[in-house]
């Protein structure tokens, strides 16, 4: 069963765009000019490893979409990658603010990518074309930058979904490498249900 918990993103539906800068500077230039240019209902900002700045933003689909374009105007230079899902999942949303699914369900499928932007893609391209969970999408932060997404279900659902999280972004570079575990260890279930961050593992602290 999934367990959703509540969080401060769940507003970012039905839309969502994301942007990530490679100077704070010039992300906080344009995240200002995204927030002036049309009425969002969510934006959440800030630094991440290595030095980047994103741009989180969540609304309507023709607010976002303008917000995003103010964005990517002002911030060209700047801008590592982007993604804009007008239709985004929610589990999706669920995991990008913090939610989890503890419970072991035979496979496990990892989507390791260079970019937070590539992760939310795979992610959601991936359960919207399999029947699978979401256990974490966790981006950049601890990961020098980089984004993991990792699905639970059955095995044939599980490759289908990494097939397709993998083959929806835009340039194979995004891709780092993905993994497909038919039956995953119950102690392995435990460290991934609980956390992918071994500092929270080791200390409890997250």
């Amino acid at each position: 069963m999934t367990k959703k918990k509540q969080n401060i993103l769940e507003n970012l539906n039905p839309a969502l765009a994301l942007v990530e800068f490679s100077s704070i500077a010039g992300g906080i230039l344009a995240a200002d000019a995204m927030i002036k240019k049309a009425p969002i209902n969510v934006i959440k900002t800030g630094t991440v490893q290595p030095g980047k700045y994103l741009v989180l933003i969540g609304g309507s689909v023709a607010d976002v979409e303008e917000s995003l374009a103010a964005g990517e105007m002002v911030g060209e230079r700047y801008i590592l990658d982007t993604i804009f899902l007008p239709d985004v999942h929610p589990e999706v949303v669920n995991s990008i603010g913090g939610g989890r699914i503890p419970d072991a369900n035979d496979a496990v499928g990892v989507i390791e990518t260079t970019t937070v932007s590539a992760a939310i893609h795979a992610a959601d391209a991936g359960i919207k074309g399999a029947y699978v969970h979401l256990i974490e999408v966790r981006l950049a932060d601890g990961l020098g930058g980089k984004g993991i997404t990792l699905f639970s279900g059955l095995v044939a659902d599980v490759e289908a979904a990494v097939e397709i999280g993998s083959e929806s972004l835009s340039d194979p570079k995004l891709l780092v490498e993905t993994v497909v575990i038919p039956k995953l260890h119950p102690e392995m279930w435990a460290n991934l249900s609980d956390a992918t961050r071994f500092k929270t593992r080791v200390t409890g602290v997250s």
